[in-house]
């Protein structure tokens, strides 16, 4: 599995900014109240932040021989993947909360703190989500082992089958 690069974060950034954006602009055309995140949204992307560490740290505890158990490599790598996921969501929804808060700054009329408010917790909290997945990313890194092969190296000598 690869690590999540910056590309990919930075593309789902520029996409929740986009869709924050035009969720705005499209509901002050038509009329209505511009989107306003609930409270409980930075919340809940902090907490997820929380949870993600909390799975990793066993994996890196018996990856470094800090406990004497063993893990489950497939366990493992969910735990790999629920991080990957939850750095791009984080991504993506600190976007929109950016997108939300750049067309609330181009308005003549700046909103009420409250609202203003909820938008700026929900960027920075997408931006914690962001850090707390590349962190459990990193934590669920395998040390390699010094048998691995080396690429060009010799693999020892070829299996044997013999057919009776």
């Amino acid at each position: 599995m690869k690590r999540t690069g910056a590309g990919v974060l930075v593309v789902a950034a520029a996409l929740g900014v986009a869709a924050g954006f035009l969720v705005d602009q499209l509901l002050t055309s038509m009329g209505r109240p511009t989107f306003t995140p609930a409270v409980t949204l930075p919340i809940l992307l902090v907490v997820l932040g929380g949870v993600v560490i909390g799975f990793a740290i066993p994996i890196r505890r018996a990856t470094h021989g800090d406990s004497g158990g063993r893990i489950n490599p497939f366990r493992a790598v969910r735990i790999a993947m629920l991080a990957k996921a939850s750095s791009i969501v984080g991504a993506a929804l600190g976007g929109f909360g950016g997108g939300l808060w750049v067309f609330l700054a181009t308005r003549p009329v700046m909103p009420s703190l409250g609202s203003l408010g909820t938008v700026i917790a929900t960027t920075v909290c997408g931006a914690v989500l962001i850090a707390a997945g590349l962190v459990a990313e990193h934590l669920c890194t395998i040390r390699k082992d010094d048998d691995d092969e080396q690429p060009g190296g010799d693999a020892g000598p070829e299996p044997r089958i013999h057919d009776h």
